[in-house]
């Protein structure tokens, strides 16, 4: 078994990945797998008596905005009576931020690999405050969803397939990371960048003044805006990674609120879970690391990739976001080096000399070293409706990674 070339193969094929955005669709009718009481969710399986507060808040809302339930308690209901599905967006081509809930009628991003074949999915951002990414479900937030998806991801998808050929979310990225962002947290330049790019074609397809004003401000008043679309982007190239025989390479890295979950490229669909652990960094006015949920969401795709937390050197800005300094930004992608395959062809970082960011994960590094991997989070409240309380760091069990080894070693017989 030849572990090297296996995982030079892997991480070539994720770099080689171009991720374009192509299309706005319905998630029931793009979705693999999608039917109308299955319900995605972030991280790896899990069933409703296990979810965290902020993964329920979230499906109870989505039961609501998919109007099978009209209250709390007859969502709740209907899921302890197993009339609700649930299923990790990440075995279904998709992925979503936080508790990254994917309903039948929700709108999603279509991104397609260009070089591979292969398709990812995500939802859209809600923006800031009480969102049902973060366990919040009340009418107002069912009300913001509802004009997301009837009429902001319409005329978003209309202004996409306006600009025939879609966005290259790959080279997007790649100029943001020049501008001070680094993919997961900070996403200011890129937010920016997919507004220049909507702009003109949203202005074409809009059908009056104010819906125009309207949609162009959302994107305008959310720095996030581009994470979801970004987020899809790095699953479609980390899958391109996946199923490579012999490979060592960690393809996903997900967290569900409840559990830590990682799947290897050389080990099948298979996953590796440990209990997620709580954030470290700063919290809101009122809250504090009592108040908060595990790690959740799928946005550590964004790692996966070589991006986010192994790009904080090139985005020193989002330290005051995250609890740090300038200089533990630096060391955070420097660290990142000792347990990666590869620096990316196409992210590169000025601070560092153009140098590309550290990617392919190792699981044999991780345990060898005794490094994990960083990642930058937002944090949600433990209880269900209230929303988000703060934002860190915070790094996967080591145990995911001794477990995945041994695994490993027990399939090619090491």
């Amino acid at each position: 078994m030849d572990i090297e070339q296996a995982n030079a193969t892997a991480v070539s094929r994720m770099m080689d990945a171009r991720p374009v955005l192509k299309s706005v669709a319905t998630a029931r009718d793009v979705i693999p797998g999608m039917k109308s009481n299955l319900f995605f969710h972030a991280g790896p399986p899990v069933t409703w008596d296990r979810m965290a507060g902020p993964m329920k808040g979230a499906m109870i809302g989505a039961m609501i905005l998919e109007g099978l339930a009209k209250t709390e308690a007859e969502a709740t209901a209907m899921a302890e009576r197993g009339e609700a599905q649930f299923a990790p967006n990440h075995e279904h081509g998709a992925v979503g931020p936080m508790a990254g809930v994917i309903s039948p009628s929700m709108k999603v991003y279509v991104v397609e690999n260009l070089t591979h074949g292969n398709k990812a999915y995500c939802n859209f951002n809600e923006g800031y405050g009480k969102v049902l990414r973060m366990g919040a479900f009340s009418d107002e937030v069912i009300k913001r969803l509802r004009w997301i998806n009837d009429t902001f991801a319409s005329i978003v998808g209309e202004a996409v397939a306006a600009s025939g050929e879609g966005l290259d979310i790959r080279a997007l990225l790649a100029e943001a990371l020049h501008m001070g962002d680094e993919g997961h947290n900070r996403n200011k330049a890129g937010s920016l960048l997919f507004l220049k790019w909507l702009a003109p074609l949203v202005a074409k397809v809009a059908k009056d003044a104010d819906t125009e004003s309207e949609a162009l401000k959302f994107i305008g008043d959310n720095a996030l805006s581009v994470l979801n679309p970004v987020m899809a982007a790095c699953k479609a190239m980390t899958d391109a990674a996946h199923g490579v025989e012999g490979s060592t390479l960690v393809s996903t890295m997900a967290r569900n609120g409840t559990d830590f979950g990682i799947r290897v490229s050389g080990l099948g669909d298979r996953w590796f879970t440990a209990p997620a652990e709580i954030p470290q960094g700063l919290w809101f006015p009122g809250f504090t690391a009592a108040d908060a949920n595990p790690d959740i969401g799928d946005s550590a795709i964004t790692e996966t990739a070589g991006i986010g937390g192994f790009a904080m050197a090139t985005a020193p800005a989002i330290v005051t976001f995250v609890g740090s300094t300038p200089k533990d930004a630096m060391n955070a992608t420097l660290e990142m080096y000792e347990i990666t395959a590869a620096e990316h062809k196409h992210f590169t970082m000025p601070v560092l000399d153009f140098r590309g960011t550290p990617t392919g994960i190792d699981i044999r590094k991780v345990v060898e070293k005794g490094i994990l991997p960083r990642i930058n989070t937002g944090v949600a409240h433990r209880l269900p409706g209230i929303g988000q309380v703060g934002a860190g760091l915070v790094r996967p069990p080591m145990a995911i990674f001794e477990e995945a080894v041994i695994a490993y070693a027990e399939k090619y017989n090491l």
